[in-house]
């Protein structure tokens, strides 16, 4: 990369947010105290590394409502997420059926194809006035929306592509995240309108994803780089990601913090509770505190609820977890 291209990577890194007083405990328990002491703000920049949540994904779902996404951030005392754009569209006035609904791909039937234009003609017609709204209540609750999360962002058209990154910047976010995809045309392309828009495309891979294909995606598109997923990187026997973040951290937007199991047969390693697994979850954070890299650490929940608990309080234990990380 070169130094040029570095600067305009570090210029879209958010600025350290003023210190906020921090909450003696992350149990969700704590809602109705915060009820009672609503005016404070969540904080979770720790060691100025921002930990935030991809959401509404790691509560369960795509489509739940915005002030609902915020409140529960509130709880968390979590002030930064990856949010997806569903949540955003059906604050805007999407029908909420057409927001859930499956839509198309190369393989997908008429019923999907259907749900694809309706959801573009939607599109043709939405304004950015319910999206500052949107913006507005989380600056009012204290929740910093950095990254969104677009999906089929490559199936779209160049204007839907001109309405996601509008709808980005009027968020605040300072990238664009979506799932990888191996056709370098596709890359190329929505690349292009990230460079116009200068926001980042970063994408994300899964366990099957190497590092040789997010090395790849760079030669598309100077603001072509990264979500680093780190427990899927672990458990498709990639080896650390401590490495890849060192050689490549002007391209990482933020890192998907998970815990996985190393299975050198499979390569796809279970999701385990944070401190179970092979991810070195402590290295990346402190990797990211010691250098002032501005990566946000989005934790992303996806290992099995037990019995005994419920998400959210396992959501608060992943959180203590990064906190006592980076202390």
């Amino acid at each position: 990369m070169t130094s040029s291209t570095r600067r305009e990577f570090t210029k879209l890194a958010l600025t350290a947010w003023p210190a906020a007083a921090m909450f003696s405990s992350l149990s969700p328990l704590r809602g109705a105290e915060m009820a009672g002491a609503s005016q404070k703000k969540p904080n979770s920049k720790v060691a100025g590394v921002h930990i935030g949540l991809n959401v509404p994904y790691s509560f369960g779902g795509r489509t739940m409502a915005g002030d609902e996404i915020l409140k529960n951030c509130r709880e968390l005392n979590l002030s930064a997420v990856e949010l997806r754009a569903q949540p955003v569209e059906l604050f805007m006035g999407m029908p909420a059926i057409v927001v859930a609904a499956k839509t198309g791909s190369p393989k997908a039937g008429a019923a999907a194809d259907g749900n694809t234009v309706k959801i573009r003609e939607w599109r043709k017609t939405a304004t950015m006035d319910r999206v500052k709204d949107f913006r507005r209540m989380y600056d009012e609750g204290g929740v910093s929306i950095e990254i969104l999360k677009v999906d089929g962002i490559f199936a779209m058209t160049p204007e839907e592509l001109d309405y996601a990154f509008a709808m980005a910047k009027v968020l605040g976010a300072r990238a664009i995240s979506t799932e990888i995809s191996k056709v370098d045309a596709d890359v190329r392309r929505v690349g292009e309108f990230a460079e116009k828009h200068r926001l980042m495309l970063a994408l994300h891979g899964h366990a099957s994803t190497t590092a040789a294909q997010y090395e790849h995606s760079y030669t598309l598109g100077k603001f072509v780089g990264t979500n680093l997923d780190i427990g899927h990187y672990v458990a498709g026997d990639n080896g650390s990601p401590v490495e890849f973040i060192k050689r490549h951290h002007a391209r990482i937007s933020h890192v998907h913090i998970k815990d996985r199991k190393l299975n050198k047969e499979t390569k796809n390693g279970a999701n385990m509770p944070f401190g179970e697994g092979d991810t070195p979850i402590k290295d990346v954070l402190c990797l990211i505190r010691d250098n002032k890299w501005p990566i946000q650490a989005t934790i992303e929940f996806e290992y099995k609820v037990p019995e005994t608990s419920t998400r959210m309080a396992e959501i608060a234990r992943a959180v203590k977890y990064c906190r006592d990380a980076l202390a």
